[in-house]
């Protein structure tokens, strides 16, 4: 998926996709790694991130984690989620 423009010189793409791609709900990390076209790895770095900022959590079931926005997390997630569909209806 081409990203416009507008998107790609405001933000890098991937760790946004990935935060927004939970507003859904919780999922397994592999499944947004596959959802966001991420290798794992990379994206159980972002989501470590994400934790220290107080953006997910991570609730765990059984050897899998299941991640899971926050208050301030589904905030932050929908307001960039808004801006990205703004960001793409530019010309």
């Amino acid at each position: 998926m081409k990203e416009k423009l507008g998107v790609k010189l405001f933000f890098r793409s991937k760790p946004v996709r990935l935060l927004t791609s939970l507003i859904e709900g919780p999922k397994y990390a592999t499944i947004l790694s596959k959802e966001v076209d991420l290798t794992y790895s990379h994206t159980v770095k972002l989501l470590d991130q994400f934790k220290k900022l107080g953006l997910v959590d991570f609730e765990k079931k059984g050897r899998i984690k299941i991640v899971k926005l926050t208050q301030i997390g589904e905030e932050i997630a929908k307001a960039l989620d808004e801006v990205f569909k703004r960001l793409r209806k530019i010309k």
